[in-house]
């Protein structure tokens, strides 16, 4: 380390963080995915009925995980609706999207009717809702919240090849399962099929809020990110290089994006080529926590082979991986999430 950075160090009363965010860290927007999305709940007496796996009424678990979805969706231009079939029927006709308009929809809808009498045509229900897609512009996502049990009317797989014959790419159907049956599951798998763009999640898996998380960006949204690295200083009580990479789910290796930052903390340790550093990697609390201790040390070992293929000599740098331990930002939401998933660089 330089003299002036020690003296600096000393006037501050603390040795210096040096923490290289990515742009993308403080600029990264939501980019709609689609221009509108109809949220499609089964009403058949089948719903009405406990899962046979969860032990809950399938109907009260799709208004639970559609008001779920509704609050993991971001508040964008969207045009959005809910219809009901089986029978058909509409909750909340297409309108510019609110997310509190959309919720008080969704508890509206009945939970407590009969599981006699109710019928499942659930291809003459896709085509039903046909005449409103055909009224929306651009790209819309048609989100079906079902137990795939169909019993009366069109085939709905024949149908949803139709749709997809018809709209192409202008629309994505999506199958939310409360599926308790092979036959179930076998029109549902059809239905996906149709849509090479369909996003697979069944109720269970949804009841984990980074998982919901997770396929409302799949469905709704991407996040676009400007990949310039922007150093900022920040006095702490130790002399640390921290700097968040940007790390996908579940990845670990380098990135074209990430090199400038990666330059950056290179140069600050050529100041001192006899310093030794540790490089510590870190993972969300996303995932079994063995696996998460596995991945932190495959993202440590990534910068440390970055680090010595661009002359940094090996022997100066020790890595280690920490797993989801050491948090620094809130794993309860996606954003805290995303930073968790960093490397940090520290003098030994």
């Amino acid at each position: 380390m330089n003299q002036s950075r020690k003296m600096l160090m000393l006037t501050l009363a603390a040795v210096m963080v040096f923490t290289f965010a990515m742009a993308a860290t403080a600029n990264a927007k939501m980019v709609k995915q689609v221009d509108n999305f109809i949220m499609f709940v089964d009403q058949s007496g089948s719903m009405a009925m406990t899962h046979d796996g969860l032990g809950e009424k399938k109907i009260e678990m799709a208004v639970k995980t559609m008001r779920a979805m509704n609050q993991a969706i971001p508040d964008l231009d969207y045009n959005s609706a809910v219809f009901m079939f089986a029978p058909f029927d509409t909750v909340c006709p297409p309108k510019a999207y609110n997310k509190a308009t959309v919720d008080a929809a969704i508890t509206k809808i009945n939970t407590d009717f009969e599981i006699f009498n109710r019928n499942t045509p659930m291809g003459n229900g896709l085509a039903d809702v046909a005449p409103v897609v055909a009224s929306m512009s651009g790209k819309t996502a048609l989100v079906i919240f079902t137990d795939g049990k169909s019993n009366i009317g069109a085939d709905p797989v024949g149908v949803a090849q139709e749709l997809h014959q018809t709209y192409g790419d202008n629309l994505c159907v999506h199958v939310v399962s409360f599926a308790d049956t092979p036959a179930g599951d076998t029109i549902i798998n059809g239905i996906r099929n149709a849509f090479p763009c369909s996003v697979v999640a069944d109720a269970g898996t949804l009841m984990d809020q980074a998982a919901m998380d997770q396929y409302a960006e799949d469905v709704f949204y991407d996040v676009v990110a400007d990949p310039v690295a922007v150093p900022v200083v920040t006095p702490m009580a130790k002399e640390v290089v921290s700097f968040n990479l940007n790390f996908g789910f579940d990845k670990y290796e380098i990135t074209d994006e990430m090199v400038p930052v990666l330059e950056q903390a290179k140069m600050i340790l050529e100041e001192d080529t006899s310093a030794m550093y540790e490089v510590s990697g870190y993972t969300d609390s996303t995932g079994a926590e063995m696996y998460n201790q596995g991945l932190s040390e495959r993202r440590a070992n990534s910068v440390v082979k970055w680090m010595t293929d661009n002359g940094v000599d090996a022997s100066r740098l020790e890595a280690k991986g920490y797993g989801e331990t050491n948090p620094k930002y809130d794993n309860a939401t996606k954003e805290g999430r995303r930073l968790n998933r960093r490397v940090e660089i520290q003098t030994k």
